[in-house]
């Protein structure tokens, strides 16, 4: 069957569609993005505007048309920390709903980390062993560990590339003493971590996921997505180290022009640096392969799960 995963994050409003069926491994049939920043688009008081419901009832629209056009039998739609962590969430929930017929449900960062933690051990298999996964978002960075389908540690940071750029970050190129500060936020927020996940052991195999970690395995000199989903890339992190400085000196413009970097991700992508290097340090990770799954598939992989048991 044909199953549509709609998902509304901080940066993009993204319907991913695949061909599924229990017990096989799905296979991508259309993807379909809108750069959309909601986490931007929030006031201070952390609501999201009038404006900003409305250009989301609109992407969604625009979504449910590339489903119908794809064939979507299912739709499995989701929102993560911009809907979740806004003050007027339940507001934006109601005319999301009322408007395009679509009841998105939110997930905690918990249940993110797990999802992507499931997405991470199919890809891998069972032969991988003992799992740490990291995922940096646009709004929250999902830690998980695990031997197993569930994981033994999962927690959701807010550190997301786009939250911090947005909070943090306001020069293009950025103040040499912002980014010093946004280091010291960013590791001190990980370390609080670290204990919870140390007591299970060193992991066997370090998996990163999502975006922000496949543009700075790019930039590092892992393969380009052209080459193929099923090549190996990974993130070193001697080398994500020495790019660290040159990205602080980048205006977002000098940022876009490196390989992989798309220019709607450029902006955020020191932050993403910041938190993928501090990560890999505290956790003593050396290198993480990048896993081409994460949270949309994880979310389509649960369903085939409650498919072939219900």
């Amino acid at each position: 069957m044909r199953l549509g995963v709609l998902d509304v994050g901080s940066n993009t409003v993204h319907l991913l569609v695949m061909d599924a069926h229990p017990g096989a491994r799905p296979l991508p049939a259309h993807s379909h993005k809108s750069e959309l920043r909601l986490a931007q688009l929030r006031d201070q008081r952390g609501a999201i505007g009038e404006p900003g419901v409305g250009l989301l009832v609109e992407t969604v629209h625009t979504a449910l048309q590339a489903a119908e056009d794809q064939g979507v039998e299912d739709l499995l739609p989701f929102a993560t920390s911009a809907v979740r962590e806004a003050d007027n969430a339940d507001r934006v929930l109601d005319r999301v709903r009322r408007e395009t017929g679509v009841e998105l449900q939110v997930l905690t960062g918990a249940e993110e980390a797990r999802l992507t933690f499931l997405a991470a051990r199919r890809w891998f298999g069972w032969s991988a062993g003992r799992l740490l996964v990291l995922d940096i978002g646009g709004g929250s960075l999902e830690i998980a560990y695990g031997m197993d389908e569930e994981p033994d540690a999962a927690v959701s940071l807010p550190l997301g590339a786009g939250r911090l750029t947005a909070d943090r970050l306001p020069g293009d190129p950025p103040d040499a003493a912002d980014v010093r500060a946004l280091r010291r936020h960013v590791r001190a927020e990980i370390a609080r971590t670290v204990g919870e996940f140390s007591r299970f052991g060193r992991p066997d195999h370090v998996v990163a996921t999502s975006k922000t970690f496949r543009q700075l395995a790019r930039i590092c000199g892992a393969a380009r997505s052209g080459e193929g989903l099923y090549v190996q890339r990974e993130l070193k992190r001697a080398s994500l180290e020495n790019w660290v400085p040159k990205l602080t000196c980048m205006t977002t413009a000098e940022r876009a022009e490196l390989p992989g970097v798309s220019e709607g991700r450029a902006g955020q992508l020191l932050a993403g640096a910041l938190v993928a290097e501090a990560a890999m340090d505290l956790f003593r990770v050396d290198a993480a392969e990048i896993c081409p799954w994460a949270l949309r598939e994880g979310v389509i992989l649960r369903r085939l799960d409650h498919m072939r048991t219900g």
